[in-house]
């Protein structure tokens, strides 16, 4: 075996392990998910994410790569070489990927097998955060149906900012490993979803003054959601010091650098959760405390091999303290998220996208040829700037999406369950079984348990 091949070989170990890592983050979603909803969802909400990666890894393999990391019959010129690849579609394990050659000069030294493995992980993760702010209440044929649409949506954006041909990327875009590409997509589309829907029954009462009438539906497990939370720590692992794609990137070793800052970033947020609870609670709401590590997971995402480790825990502070305290602001409009996905994924993706054009060392922009130092270093605003275009090009395109598929669903079929179902729960209704089914074959009263229990959430529709 030559050194070439033995590089190869290290390369696409690496790049196997990081992306098993990432997919197991679909079990965490689904167990994040389901603990912070009713139990009557609870295997609807955790079984959709099965369906939606499985739908997902087919249009990706057969289209999303290409259009993400593919390049133009010419090489990196042309036109639809800075907006979607138009080459290397349907890869399989025998195209090498390699830096400079037609269809993915973006990756180096690994197969197009591995190389899709690990994208669509990626994309697999943008796709389970739309759901958190959509559940208890959507059809299931439009996770299958717009999660198509989504993931040709998501694979349009990955080329403009990781693709080296890609028009934000060659601006300068700084994004490792996705809080503006995976999770602030995965929002935009989620707070589609959100508006279109409507909120839950009961969620708000009927005459909101000032629109700060809000009832809480507390989820009901917080040991699956902490459960859920450490599963999607441990897969971040894969997500960010996996985004080297190779031992040798940044040099040999910085993929340590990375888990280094991603870790202090979500620890970090733990202790801005905390804060946040104190206020918001005036006691350590466990669930408030979830959402501070995942917001500075989310944030730390992007910046992760740009700043040094004093910042990473500045951005995952801000993030759990931030999106905490605008969850129930977004409440107040009227928009019901179940999950804060919303805020979690989508401020926090916004805070740790920008967060680059202010903390980002010029030492690592230059090792990593991606953009320029932030403004604390060079007094500039040049990244900054950047850094804000990148969002605002994809906010647009990326919701302006998202709405319009939803709304032609909406107007076409119906994207909500009936009221009957949805107090009944989705479990039944939709899949003809109980996600907790020995609990819902007891009797009260005489009565079914599910009955009884729509009984009193009719009851609570005011």
């Amino acid at each position: 075996m030559s050194e070439t091949e033995i590089v190869i070989a290290i390369n696409t170990v690496w790049v196997l392990v990081a992306a098993t890592l990432v997919l197991f983050m679909q079990g965490g979603f689904a167990l994040l998910e389901a603990g912070l909803t009713r139990m009557k969802n609870a295997g609807h909400i955790a079984g959709k994410n099965v369906l939606l990666f499985a739908v997902c890894a087919l249009v990706y393999w057969a289209v999303g790569f290409g259009l993400a990391f593919g390049d133009t019959a010419s090489g990196t010129s042309g036109f639809w070489g800075g907006i979607i690849g138009t080459s290397g579609f349907f890869p399989n394990s025998f195209d090498l990927i390699a830096i400079g050659s037609a269809p993915f000069s973006f990756w180096s030294g690994v197969p197009a097998a591995a190389g899709w493995f690990f994208e669509v992980v990626f994309a697999g993760v943008s796709l389970a955060i739309v759901w958190g702010a959509m559940a208890e209440r959507t059809k299931l044929w439009v996770y299958g149906v717009f999660g198509v649409a989504f993931t040709l949506v998501y694979s349009v954006v990955s080329h403009w900012v990781w693709h080296s041909d890609g028009w934000l990327f060659a601006r300068g875009m700084q994004d490792f490993a996705g809080s503006t590409v995976v999770h602030y997509q995965g929002a935009l589309a989620a707070l589609a979803g959100a508006i279109l829907l409507g909120p839950r029954i009961g969620r708000f009462a009927k005459e909101r003054t000032s629109g700060v009438n809000s009832l809480p539906i507390p989820g009901h497990s917080m040991p699956l959601a902490v459960l859920g939370t450490i599963i999607l720590w441990v897969g971040w692992m894969g997500f960010n010091a996996g985004s080297t794609l190779g031992m040798e990137f940044g040099g040999v070793g910085f993929a340590g650098y990375v888990a280094l800052t991603t870790n202090l970033g979500a620890a970090a947020g733990l202790l801005g959760g905390w804060i946040a609870s104190r206020i918001l609670h005036r006691s350590a709401d466990i669930g408030t405390l979830l959402n501070g590590v995942i917001a500075a997971l989310v944030a730390i995402t992007a910046a992760c091999a740009f700043v040094a480790p004093w910042a990473a825990i500045v951005i995952g502070l801000v993030a759990g303290l931030g999106a905490n305290l605008l969850i129930p602001v977004i409440a107040r409009t009227g928009l019901d998220d179940p999950i804060g996905a919303v805020a979690v994924h989508g401020i926090a993706g916004v805070w740790g996208t920008l967060s680059l054009g202010i903390f980002a060392m010029p030492s690592l922009a230059r090792r990593l040829d991606t953009g320029e130092g932030g403004l604390l270093y060079t007094g500039d605003f040049h990244q900054l700037g950047v850094q804000a275009l990148g969002l605002l090009m994809v906010g647009a395109f990326s919701f302006g999406c998202s709405f319009s598929i939803l709304w032609t669903m909406k107007k076409t079929a119906g994207i909500r369950v009936s009221p009957e179902v949805e107090l009944q729960g989705l479990d039944i209704a939709e899949h003809g079984g109980y996600g907790y089914a020995e609990f819902f074959q007891e009797v009260e009263g005489g009565l079914d348990l599910h009955t009884v229990l729509a009984e009193r959430s009719t009851k609570d529709r005011v």
